[in-house]
């Protein structure tokens, strides 16, 4: 199988999911330099017939005159009909990975000559692969096979195709240009930084593995037990708990098999500013590039310690409910290596929006309310923009809903959240500011030591 030039680039483009089809626009018809050159010598011989009062210059003129035309007008009337299939592998790919692109092409009609050709890919992505039809790999189909190459580091939508095929007459007089194919959509998701293993991999053994024991063979001392919060009914009240805390314990109402976490992704267009681009048509920030990879490394995280996850945005509605490349937008947990791809399809898209006008700058009563459903369930992970000290006090008695609560907030320059890291960090948060240049895996050291089982500070 034959192989075409191969393109190593990326960024972001967008549209629509095809594969394949013989949608074509004819975009363009033209002379080619040796067409126009035919044109120039008819003009010429027929002034020197006129000059010369020669009847047999006039007729060459005529004829020099009408092979291009006779050329041009075949390219356009007589021209085969395309069929190309694109088949990315894979067509979902983490950020700084590679996929494989392949191209197959057949027509029907008749087909003089050979065709040049050329994939076209976004202009962020550079030129694409040129290749000419019929290619000198044949399957039995008939159809001709190419394959090229495509590294994409950063994620994102991208659209390839369609393909662009120059083609002309047997004497190269005229040329026509034809856009074939519909475009293929490669989906980029974030990358996966690995994490080390601090708190929440000891919470999680405590969680599991170890009450999974416990629950297999249950007995009266054995029950999962915590203490009183207003509200318990009083029916799940552990009267020898009780007795032996001096306090009032209830049973656990959850399976510590399957603890849950819930993180918050900041997807306020005001917390992550670009400078010199107005909110409406901003680009997405380093600070929140920084922030997606770090939601998706924490999700992965997550979910290699058996977490169930849920993804929410400061006003309480589903993170990723918005996101272009979400396969399941209304989900409300994921988990499983299944949920952690459906994480990183949705982030694949994922862009800040606007608030409602309603809803203020800050975090909502239902972003609150959602994490008091799930008190005591799991750890809290906030991943934050520019917030203020004010928004900062709002998120703040969330601390109270969980075992762990964990924020980062990135700012564009150092200095910038400390504000609000120190709002988060009073109410019980581990919290620590960052930057676009702040290395992910020491953002998360920098959270776990400030780890009361560490000595940090709370």
């Amino acid at each position: 199988m034959g192989r075409s030039e191969s393109r190593r680039a990326g960024q972001r483009a967008g549209g629509a999911h095809h594969y394949g089809g013989a949608v074509r626009t004819d975009w363009r018809g033209a002379l080619t330099l040796r067409g126009w050159g035919f044109v120039g010598a008819a003009i010429a011989v027929l002034l020197a017939a006129e000059l010369l009062g020669r009847r047999d210059l006039l007729h060459l003129a005529v004829f020099l005159g009408l092979i291009p035309a006779a050329a041009l007008a075949s390219n356009l009337l007589f021209r085969p009909s395309l069929d190309v299939r694109r088949t990315p592998t894979p067509d979902v790919v983490e950020a700084g990975h590679t996929t494989e692109v392949a191209l197959s092409l057949a027509h029907s009609g008749l087909l003089s000559g050979r065709m040049s050709m050329a994939e076209q890919l976004p202009p962020s992505l550079g030129a694409g692969p040129g290749f000419l039809y019929p290619g000198r790999s044949i399957g039995r189909d008939g159809r001709s096979h190419y394959r090229y190459e495509l590294a994409s580091p950063r994620r994102g939508l991208y659209l390839l195709g369609p393909v662009e095929a120059m083609h002309t007459d047997p004497f190269g007089l005229a040329e026509r240009h034809s856009r074939i194919g519909a475009p293929t959509r490669l989906t980029v998701t974030p990358p996966v930084l690995p994490l080390a293993e601090g708190v929440l991999a000891g919470r999680r053994g405590t969680e599991g593995t170890v009450a999974a024991r416990i629950q297999s063979m249950p007995s009266d001392d054995d029950v999962m037990t915590r203490e009183y919060r207003p509200g318990d009914p009083m029916r799940r009240v552990h009267w020898a708990a009780t007795a032996r805390q001096g306090e009032l314990m209830v049973r656990q109402e959850e399976s510590a098999t399957s603890p849950e976490a819930t993180l918050i992704l900041d997807l306020r267009r005001s917390a992550f500013p670009f400078p010199g681009h107005a909110a409406s048509d901003a680009p997405d920030s380093p600070a929140f590039e920084w922030a997606v990879t770090t939601a998706m490394s924490v999700c992965a995280h997550l979910v290699s310690l058996d977490y169930s996850i849920r993804l929410l945005a400061p006003d309480g509605t589903l993170a990723l409910a918005r996101s272009a490349s979400a396969p399941e937008p209304d989900s409300p947990e994921y988990a499983g290596a299944a949920g952690l791809a459906a994480i990183g399809e949705s982030l694949a898209a994922i862009t800040p929006r606007e608030a409602a006008a309603s809803a203020g700058d800050g975090f909502s009563d239902l972003l609150l309310d959602r994490l008091e459903g799930h008190r005591g369930r799991g750890p809290i992970v906030a991943i934050l923009g520019r917030t203020s000290r004010d928004a900062a006090r709002e998120l703040a008695p969330a601390a109270l809903l969980a075992e762990r609560a964990l924020a980062a907030v990135v700012v564009p320059v150092a200095g910038g959240g400390r504000e609000a890291v120190e709002a988060l960090r009073q109410s019980g948060w581990m919290a620590a500011e960052c930057t676009p240049r702040t290395p992910v895996a020491s953002a998360w050291a920098a959270l776990v030591d400030d780890s009361p089982e560490r000595g940090g500070r709370r």
